[in-house]
């Protein structure tokens, strides 16, 4: 069983975001993740929450990784991570997570948040990525070491969940953010150069390098590019939800957001 207090935080998070926003606070629904008003304003120059980072992964996800059959890599939702992260004995979510038993590489977000009962709290965000073929755990941090306990305490927590040693490697020429608020937009734009241009890009024999030395990740542009992203699939969703109801018989005016899947 989980501990009570994870049982709360579950229910929590599966209704946090659910019937309690009205359609004027809602922005766009994209598969699980449905995106609010509050979420864009914060995307323009705030802290991401875990809402626009789910977003992201669906986004890679829908978008790119569903077009590679053959891969066996998981995006590992900020929930999720942060269960991981408070339970003592990670072994007991094994229902609650997805099943690891044939993935090669799985991308996690880690928050410094160590409160079990605020499911959002936390300042910081960093990306880890766990080779479970190399049976080694990247720390990708935009701080130097703000996150170092707490990603390699999930390292020890997945290295259990799984039964396998797994060596923490904090990457300490990993690209470092400027603003007090970018460490979410470096966790989504490393986690998606990670994904694109290292592991879907690499032969199967081929021995992929996992250091992000030199790389220089642009917070402010990749704020506007995000944005950009979201507002086109909301527009794609609006004429969507148009041609539907250009059909219907009723042509009832919908309140719900726009929505993909």
């Amino acid at each position: 069983m989980l501990d009570g207090g994870l049982g709360k935080l579950q229910k929590k998070m599966r209704g946090r975001l659910g019937d309690m926003l009205t359609p004027e606070d809602a922005f766009l629904s994209y598969y699980d993740v449905r995106l609010t008003r509050e979420d864009m304003q914060n995307l323009k120059n705030d802290w991401l929450n875990d809402n626009l980072i789910s977003f992201w992964q669906e986004y890679l996800e829908h978008e790119f990784l569903a077009k590679y059959k053959t891969s066996n890599i998981v995006l590992l939702r900020p929930s999720m991570s942060f269960m991981l992260a408070q339970t003592r004995d990670p072994r007991t979510l094994r229902d609650a997570l997805p099943d690891f038993s044939r993935a090669t590489h799985v991308f996690l977000p880690i928050n410094d948040c160590r409160n079990v009962t605020q499911a959002e709290g936390g300042t910081h965000w960093s990306l880890l990525l766990i080779s479970v073929v190399d049976r080694i755990a990247f720390h990708y941090d935009s701080l130097y070491q703000g996150n170092h306990w707490e990603a390699n305490d999930v390292t020890n927590k997945f290295s259990m969940l799984l039964n396998i040693p797994i060596r923490f490697l904090h990457l300490q020429d990993s690209p470092q953010q400027d603003g007090g608020s970018d460490c979410g937009v470096f966790v989504c734009l490393n986690m998606r150069h990670l994904l694109l241009k290292r592991l879907l890009m690499a032969s199967a024999h081929e021995k992929v390098s996992m250091s992000l030395g030199g790389r220089r990740v642009d917070a402010s542009a990749g704020r506007k590019e995000m944005t950009k992203i979201i507002e086109g699939f909301r527009k794609e969703g609006e004429r969507r939800r148009s041609t539907s109801m250009s059909r219907s018989p009723m042509g009832k005016k919908s309140r719900s957001p726009p929505r993909i899947e």
